[in-house]
């Protein structure tokens, strides 16, 4: 709600942000422009749906995946600013609704663009480029998108591109049981993956086949697939070939036939593996270069149950099973084909009832793997846990304002999630704050204030050693820039340490007095001698002139010093 009912003042959200007016609303959220109060800048605040606001897993999960987003700062990702959920007033009574504050962009999204004119095959790449661009950056920080398409894609005045609501899919997915569910909240099926529409796990990969779709879309005027309900579209995304988009747009290259195609591949395997190789091959095409792709996949059909491509002996029996071929038999021979496999199936489940209740557990080891909780715990030490869970790893380091330095932040999954032997984990590495104030030294050695810097995400610059007479060796004594400057991430502080050393002067032919002076402040353990001229032949003076000393120059603190002068 803008506003509370009776009122002109605006809603205040979470006690900072002020919500203006509608701006526009999607499968499972609504959008206001936004006044962040504290800081004075414009934001665009979207409220998830009221549906969603009783899944406490959802709330949970959309904050975490909303902290993740908004650790990316590019000029082709809109930012996010902060997330949480507020009480707020519903046709449906109070409810706590999620919510995030973001980056407002003056401009109009995707689907609203190219409603108003078909954009030409060369805007279309230049747009799909910046989306590549922005999905490279979030790969590399270990961020799935999920959701590309039209909708949460937008294009400012000055045609600059910017990608939103990163990680708010996975929130949804993780959280909805079912295709129908998922998509019902997120709008369309048109643009889901093969293994998406399965309900596998998804990677990388997976945006580049959704991005495939939108480059389709763009050059053909519609998606390559349409059904009457999300089932039938997922369906087809699984089984069937789409047709090249020049035969809906016969003006269009066939260089980008060929990109597009190679992109919509089934199998995750035999398409773009990185967005960095889609963009690559795109501005081939667009420059009229045709890109050197491998081609498989998209001339296959795909079982839906499976997700496994038919080889041409496999359809040839197909089509003799179905009566493609001479009939030699009474009875047709696809009813022989049911009846293989439904023996097969039978053979399959007894086998999995035999391994299940008489296979003892330590005989039929589990593939399946939990991911551990990695709270507080040091980069080493969940790198040797994973390894042990045969997982691989991949290592994405972030800055941090909670975790320090080396420690783990988050998995990807999350823990106690449920994945197989050699499945792909993401490990996210704080690198401290991305801002920290210089901490203080007082009784520190070097070493632990190495820790402490390291841990603020700054770096120990250049050391230097100095004499003192109290402070131990390697005693901090001294930082620069000093105690309290606040310096950004990977910034380094110099320091200034005792060298556990003092210098001592020569002191021989001085008047005690001046000696003693000279002497008494290096933390030495002094000792004078007196001598007579009878006993060295000096020349007594009312000053006692110092006649020898035992040490001078650099001497380990708490050396001792004996001074002998002569009394006459």
């Amino acid at each position: 709600m803008p506003e509370t009912a009776g009122s002109t003042e605006p809603r205040i959200l979470a006690g900072r942000y002020a919500i203006g007016e509608f701006i526009g609303q999607g499968g499972m959220a609504t959008v206001y422009r936004g006044t962040d109060t504290k800081l004075g800048r414009q934001v665009a605040i979207k409220v998830m749906k009221s549906e969603l606001s009783n899944d406490e897993q959802f709330r949970s999960r959309f904050r975490q995946e909303a902290q993740s987003a908004s650790r990316m700062a590019h000029p082709t990702v809109v930012r996010v600013f902060d997330a949480g959920d507020d009480l707020i007033q519903t046709a449906d009574g109070v409810k706590r609704l999620p919510f995030i504050a973001m980056e407002y962009i003056e401009g109009k999204n995707l689907r609203e663009l190219a409603a108003e004119n078909k954009l030409s095959p060369a805007e279309a790449a230049r747009i799909v480029d910046s989306v590549l661009t922005a999905l490279e950056y979030s790969h590399r920080a270990g961020i799935v998108h999920r959701d590309i398409k039209p909708a949460n894609i937008m294009v400012t005045k000055s045609g600059q591109v910017k990608v939103m609501d990163f990680g708010i899919a996975r929130a949804v997915s993780d959280t909805s049981s079912t295709l129908q569910q998922t998509t019902a909240i997120l709008g369309t099926a048109a643009y889901f993956s093969p293994e998406q529409a399965k309900g596998e796990s998804v990677d990388a990969r997976t945006d580049l086949y959704s991005t495939a779709v939108l480059l389709y879309e763009l050059l053909a005027g519609e998606v390559p697939f349409t059904g009457d309900s999300a089932v039938a579209v997922a369906y087809q995304h699984v089984s069937e070939r789409p047709k090249p988009p020049s035969e809906h747009s016969p003006d269009l290259a066939p260089e980008f036939d060929r990109v597009v195609m190679y992109g919509l591949g089934k199998d995750r395997a035999k398409r773009f593996q990185t967005a960095a190789e889609f963009r690559e091959a795109l501005r081939k095409a667009a420059n009229g270069e045709m890109p050197k792709l491998p081609r498989h996949d998209t001339q296959s059909t795909v079982l839906f149950s499976a997700g496994d491509e038919i080889s041409d002996s496999d359809l040839a029996l197909r089509q003799l099973s179905e009566g493609g071929g001479s009939k030699t038999q009474s009875r047709p021979p696809v009813m022989w084909t049911w009846a293989a496999i439904l023996t097969v199936g039978a053979i399959v489940i007894a086998v999995v009832f035999w391994l299940v209740n008489l296979v003892p557990s330590n005989i039929a080891p589990s593939s399946v793997r939990e991911i551990p909780e990695f709270e507080n715990t040091t980069r080493a030490l969940a790198l040797e846990q994973l390894q042990e869970l045969d997982l691989e790893v991949v290592q994405v380091e972030q800055p941090d304002d909670d975790v320090p330095s080396g420690y783990v932040i988050s998995t990807d999954p999350v823990a106690g999630s449920k994945v197989n032997v050699g499945d792909e984990v993401t490990l996210f590495i704080s690198t401290g704050p991305e801002s920290a104030e210089v901490p203080g030294f007082a009784g520190l050695t070097l070493d632990k204030y190495t820790e402490a810097v390291e841990a603020l995400g700054l770096a120990v610059g250049k050391v230097t050693t100095k004499d003192d007479p109290i402070e131990p060796e390697n005693r901090v004594l001294s930082v620069s820039p000093e105690r309290g400057t606040t310096l950004k991430w990977g910034e380094s502080v110099d320091v200034t340490v005792s060298s556990g050393k003092v210098d001592v002067p020569n002191v021989v032919s001085q008047p005690l007095e001046i000696a003693r002076s000279l002497t008494s402040g290096l933390g030495l353990e002094l000792s004078l001698v007196p001598q007579t001229a009878s006993d060295t032949g000096c020349t007594p003076e009312a000053s006692y002139p110092i006649t020898g000393q035992s040490i001078v120059g650099q001497n380990p603190q708490g050396s001792k010093l004996e001074l002998t002068y002569c009394v006459g």
